[in-house]
């Protein structure tokens, strides 16, 4: 029998893939990372993507959150909280840990949990511990979910910035002048721990620089003048990380590049110029994102010193073996030289942010930066690669 005339079952359209936006966490840049993720959910194209909000508390619930982005901006210099934007106080959103199945569910003490349905990628805007440095990517690759950004290796190594030095140092690029203080060594010798700071000072000079090992956006940093300072740095920067790193003052321009994963491979932004803030000893927190100190895009560079930045920022991610997106922080010293201070595998990523600004001077706009990072993760598997 012929089936010409019989009539058809209409097909149905292919499903747009589902984006879930991964934002807060338990570390001390909880709030900026909800202010990142207000522009990234801004950001989306809804007609090409799904969307899916889950914030992580403070606490470390993970949360469904509503999909305002207007409520996760930083107002009256306060930044937002995954607490005020969480649909319920108790409710939890649980990934599923089974490869071949991406259905999320979301459940409430004494309710029938809730499929979400399935997660094509993760776009995670968490910074710093418990999100940033390779925790969350190696849930993700258990759960068999692509996500955005580097995996579990480099995102260990661009969160620990003595493990970051040590691999750029062995790939040949320069770094400056750093001591560890491992918790170990305060806890068992604190004078000699102390000894090994004040050692490395007489030797490099002052000031000094101490922070978290393991912590960014400049919290938990000090800049030591002298002496007299550095035991109240050091119980600052050890209210955030145990482990901490002690730089020496490196004098010259503060110069960052954007890499972005494309098609045929990472490239780098035009780069951009911190100046010196002129209401903040250095550029912290406070000058990054409460002041917006704005940068200098492009950097007033010769040719020849923004070819060679952009080349040194491109060596960087891949020395990381860095995937999607890093932010490069170079000094340009006064004899020209450029030294790498740190890379950033999921930088600030507000409008205000240096990453999304040296993008869109290259001609790359804020929504198809966002874009671009989503393809990069769902033409990736996850596992080893």
């Amino acid at each position: 029998m012929s089936t010409e005339n019989l009539p058809q079952s209409p097909q149905q359209p292919p499903r747009k893939p589902r984006v879930a936006v991964v934002f807060g966490g338990r570390s001390s840049e909880h709030g900026i990372s909800v202010v990142t993720a207000g522009a990234v959910l801004k950001a989306i194209d809804r007609t090409k993507y799904d969307v899916l909000p889950i914030g992580i508390t403070q606490d470390g619930r993970w949360a469904l959150t509503a999909d305002e982005p207007e409520r996760m901006a930083i107002t009256d210099r306060r930044t937002p909280t995954v607490a005020e934007l969480a649909e319920s106080t108790e409710g939890g959103v649980v990934l599923p840990v089974d490869p071949a199945n991406r259905e999320v569910v979301y459940s409430e003490p004494g309710s029938v949990p809730k499929a979400l349905g399935e997660v094509d990628v993760v776009f995670p805007v968490l910074h710093g511990p418990y999100g940033e440095d390779g925790t969350l990517q190696g849930l993700l690759e258990l759960s068999g979910v692509p996500y955005v950004g580097s995996g579990v290796l480099a995102s260990a190594v661009g969160q620990d910035k003595e493990y970051m030095k040590r691999v750029f140092t062995s790939f040949g690029l320069k770094v400056g002048p750093y001591v560890v203080i491992r918790p170990r060594e305060w806890e068992q010798d604190e004078s000699a721990a102390r000894k090994k700071i004040v050692d490395f000072a007489a030797e490099h000079g002052w000031p000094l620089f101490v922070k978290p090992a393991r912590a960014g956006s400049s919290i938990g940093i000090t800049k030591v003048e002298d002496l007299a300072g550095l035991d109240e740095a050091v119980a600052e920067a050890q209210r955030h990380d145990p482990k901490i790193l002690v730089e020496a003052a490196l004098r010259g321009r503060e110069i960052e590049c954007g890499v972005l994963e494309f098609e045929d491979g990472p490239r780098a932004s035009v780069p951009a110029e911190i100046p010196p803030p002129q209401a903040h000893a250095y550029y912290d927190f406070e000058a990054k994102y409460i002041d917006s100190t704005p940068g200098i895009v492009p950097a007033p560079l010769t040719d020849e010193e923004t070819a060679e930045v952009r080349r040194l920022a491109v060596d960087a991610f891949e020395a990381a073996s860095c995937e999607g997106l890093v932010r490069a922080d170079f000094f340009l010293t006064e004899d020209g030289e450029f030294v790498i201070n740190e890379i950033n595998t999921m930088p600030g990523f507000t409008p205000i942010s240096m990453y999304p600004q040296m993008w869109q001077a290259t001609g790359v706009g804020y929504p198809e930066l966002v874009d671009r990072l989503i393809q990069a993760a769902l033409r990736r598997s996850t596992g080893l690669r």
